[in-house]
């Protein structure tokens, strides 16, 4: 996914971007930026945090960014920022989200003779298409307006000019942008997560389309909100750490509301409840509360050579970093039915070893019970089970073996209770040797979320969005 932060101080603001950027480790993987900007220009740093993890990355290079004003950013993607020379004077960029029509802008600019420098694995680099579009125009205001206009997907954005900061959401706020105020800065970050222990307090949600100058003494806005929505619903079951708050709506307490959803719904007895590690945690806590079951640790996470800001890109080595990362306690399994919590099953990989690791050490029975529902769309916002073929989800390998078709009517596999959902989640429990299997109904999921259901999008589940 990836996310943001931005600062705008009446002091050197080094450690505020360091720190706030670092809290957004869990967002990405893949690359790491900052940029400032001071009275002797733009002053940048990119790394790679394939293999380390930002801190140990970027922390020789806190003296050279010098300035009261800067960004950082996280991505999953591509390299950021993006310093552009422009009309306009020179600015930095970052972004987060997914621009559905990406080639189409492309061709636009190439028809108009603009071309582009940077690139991201052999592709156009989204982010500088992004700073072409804003350079169209006769203002960064107005610029900002033309990207948010007609990129489709999602994307928002921070923008650093020589003396201002611009946080820009995207035309249906899919990915949040948060004000947090201190004592003598603003800033705009992708989670509030980032603030409390650098000294910022929420101020204030930034809305879908909307666009704010953040200064020094506060914010101003340049374009009011829109007034359509589809937050993406995601950042509370998975993406978002549980201090973070979306719409004013905390992480860990919709967590806690999944898992009690899910409680009201269980018919099987068990030992104990438990959450895979970490995101599973907190709606196995909100299950254990409402089921009165026990909840206990069959696994531990090992942190300390492992840290959250740490994964690989190469898939083989993630599955291997993901079970290396988890240690079982046989004195818990042996002989116990046990009900495992989970954010969600994308490929279903992990899962399945975590199980098998759970019989190998004496595990009775496992019972497993997803917070979300089944996904068998791949999302189209924010690189999240994206891949060349859907058949990577587990969902839709599941549905392809029953109908022998790679391309078929959905509608029925993402109703929970209709026959295809029922043979659909049958197929799942056989592969992954699971004694049982339950997905959380859509309509709880909202109802945990606390916002009404036009206001989300649910893509992934149901194949339901705007452009």
């Amino acid at each position: 996914m990836g996310g943001f932060f931005g600062c705008a101080s009446k002091t050197a603001c080094r450690k505020e971007l360091f720190y706030g950027t670092d809290y957004l480790s869990h967002l990405g993987t893949k690359r790491g930026g900052i940029a400032t900007s001071d009275k002797d220009g733009f002053h940048r740093t990119i790394h790679n945090l394939e293999n380390a993890y930002f801190r140990s990355k970027f922390e020789s290079d806190l003296d050279k960014l010098t300035g009261n004003t800067g960004i950082g950013v996280i991505s999953d993607t591509d390299s950021q920022p993006i310093t552009i020379h422009s009309h306009l004077g020179t600015f930095a960029v970052v972004t987060v989200g997914k621009i559905a029509n990406l080639e189409e802008l492309a061709r636009e600019a190439f028809s108009k003779n603009v071309h582009f420098a940077e690139t991201s694995q052999g592709d156009i680099n989204p982010t500088e298409l992004v700073s072409i579009l804003i350079s169209q125009e006769s203002s960064f205001e107005q610029g900002i307006l033309n990207a948010q206009t007609k990129i489709k997907g999602s994307c928002s954005m921070l923008i650093l000019t020589d003396s201002t900061l611009f946080a820009a959401r995207d035309r249906l706020g899919r990915t949040p942008i948060v004000i947090g105020k201190g004592k003598d800065a603003y800033a705009a970050s992708s989670e509030s997560a980032a603030f409390s222990n650098l000294g910022f307090e929420t101020e204030y949600f930034v809305g879908p389309n909307e666009i704010v100058k953040v200064t020094a003494e506060g914010i101003e806005q340049v374009q009011p909100p829109g007034d359509k929505m589809q937050v993406c619903s995601f950042l509370w079951v998975y993406y978002g750490y549980p201090v973070s708050s979306y719409e004013g709506i905390n992480t860990e307490k919709v967590r806690y509301n999944c898992g009690a959803a899910l409680a009201k719904r269980e018919t099987e007895r068990a030992d104990l409840v438990a959450g895979i590690p970490d995101s599973g945690i907190g709606h196995a806590i909100g299950f254990a509360n409402q089921s009165r079951i026990p909840y206990m640790r069959p696994y531990v996470k090992y942190t300390p050579t492992w840290p959250r800001s740490f994964m690989p890109q190469n898939q083989d080595m993630r599955d291997l970093v993901a079970r290396m990362k988890l240690i079982p306690i046989q004195d818990v399994i042996q002989g116990q039915r046990i009900i495992f919590c989970d954010d969600s099953v994308v490929r279903g990989t992990q899962l399945k070893d975590n199980t098998q690791i759970l019989y190998e050490y004496g595990a009775k029975e496992v019972h497993m019970r997803i917070a979300c529902p089944c996904l068998i769309h791949p999302c189209e916002f924010l690189n999240f089970s994206t891949s060349r073929s859907t058949l990577d989800l587990a969902g839709r390998k599941a549905i392809y073996e029953i109908e022998g078709v790679e391309d078929t009517d959905l509608t029925e596999y993402a109703i929970d209770g209709s026959p295809k959902h029922t043979a659909m989640i049958n197929k799942i429990i056989d592969r992954l040797r699971l004694t049982s299997m339950r997905y959380q109904k859509l309509d709880d999921l909202v109802q945990a979320i606390g916002l009404p259901k036009e206001k989300l999008c649910t893509h992934c589940w149901d194949g339901s969005s705007y452009f």
